[in-house]
């Protein structure tokens, strides 16, 4: 067990995640201010989810090539890149310029989206469910630092609200840079390595339990991507609550998404994956049920905070499913479908996100997450006896190829 890549990849997740919590806090903020059409004030962060869902492929055959160290280092000298950009733009007032940025910090999400595969690497594999929970922990972190740097960073620079905010973001980043340094690779015994299969991409989507876990993982983090986005704007936009209030709604969304990643990993070694997946599917149709219920405050807190830990039980769950799909020889193609598909279907919830609340309103946009679950809850009923999933209950060997 490689100990030194979590610790690593945990400080990293934080830091990401900080970078993260202050675009989905500030990105449509910014965009409104900078643009004169509000149906287009969320492009900054659908900009983002596409620059993501544009890198999620090369990222997985950059890192095949030259390993997970050098991609992550890259792609986090990319983010300073971005940050630094949205600085210039916000002095600038350009909202074309602030779109770049978006564009380019969606490539470190990319990969950051790839520390979890990084930490299952690093363990064996009975221990996969654990590592993947473990690293999600370090978004707590980002959830305490990330609202705060929204909120304080905005008056550090005199005169131009928010450039603060991203110069911090660059200097989180080149220590991000500086961490992932001293990454080692994963301790792969290269007869057994050569050993595994290695079957074609048609072969490995191919397996049911592939897609329910694509399908479970691409629904939940779409859903939280469409409703997460959207709050900024019914709240602050439309509802005229404070950034302040806003970023205490924010902060428990993100705690929700990340303080379950304390026992999930645990949760699914004690119930199974798919039951922990339904009850995430669950959470998520609770969330709905709450926000139809109204633009109180409250409303929108226990909405984003179920949302939040929802999301979490089907995003571990869909993960952990997922690498019961791959051998090691196989996991960077497998891997780069599944995110392709998980931030491309997110990007297109964003930016309908900006499009149904300027159009329709907060209680339309709630009805939507509806028959998406009841969907993800007949696939998990549907695939619960697969024997692919059976043999991983009681054994923890690589995973065989489909006869």
């Amino acid at each position: 067990m490689q100990l030194g890549n979590l610790i690593i990849l945990v400080a990293c997740q934080l830091i990401s995640a900080t970078g993260s919590i202050v675009f989905v806090t500030l990105g449509s903020i910014i965009g409104a201010s900078l643009t004169t059409n509000m149906a287009w004030s969320t492009l900054p962060i659908t900009l983002a989810i596409l620059g993501t869902a544009a890198s999620t492929v090369p990222a997985a055959l950059l890192m095949r090539k030259i390993g997970r160290r050098k991609g992550f280092f890259s792609a986090s000298l990319s983010a300073v890149a971005a940050v630094s950009i949205a600085a210039w733009a916000l002095n600038q007032s350009s909202f074309g310029l602030f779109l770049l940025a978006a564009s380019l910090f969606g490539i470190n999400m990319a990969f950051a989206q790839q520390y979890r595969y990084a930490a299952a690497e690093s363990v064996p594999s009975k221990y996969v469910p654990r590592a993947i929970s473990f690293v999600l922990v370090g978004a707590i972190g980002g959830a305490l630092v990330g609202p705060e740097l929204a909120k304080n960073g905005q008056d550090w620079l005199g005169g131009v609200a928010y450039s603060g905010t991203m110069i911090g973001l660059a200097v989180l980043y080149a220590v991000q840079a500086f961490l992932f340094l001293f990454l080692q690779s994963p301790d792969i015994d290269a007869e057994s390595q050569h050993s595994q299969t290695q079957r074609s991409a048609v072969n490995i989507v191919r397996q049911p339990v592939f897609i329910v876990a694509v399908f479970c993982g691409t629904a939940g983090y779409g859903l939280m991507t469409l409703i997460m986005t959207a709050t900024p704007l019914s709240m602050h936009i439309n509802d005229g609550y404070s950034v302040d209030v806003l970023a205490g709604v924010i902060s428990a969304h993100v705690l929700g998404m990340y303080v379950p990643s304390l026992v999930s990993g645990f949760l699914i070694e004690r119930l199974g994956v798919v039951r922990l997946m339904f009850a995430g599917a669950l959470l998520l149709l609770a969330a709905s049920i709450i926000g139809l219920q109204g633009h109180m405050l409250l409303h929108y807190w226990w909405a984003l905070l179920l949302l939040g830990v929802g999301w979490n039980f089907l995003y571990v769950g869909a993960t952990t499913m997922l690498t019961y799909t791959y051998s090691m020889a196989e996991r960077f193609r497998a891997q780069a479908v599944n995110e392709f598909l998980v931030f491309g279907t997110s990007a297109t919830a964003s930016l309908l996100a900006g499009s149904v609340m300027h159009y329709f309103g907060w209680f339309r946009l709630m009805w939507i997450p509806i028959p998406i679950l009841l969907a993800v809850c007949v696939a998990l009923f549907l695939i619960r006896t697969d024997g692919l999933l059976n043999r991983r209950k009681t054994s923890s060997a690589e995973v065989a190829p489909n006869e």
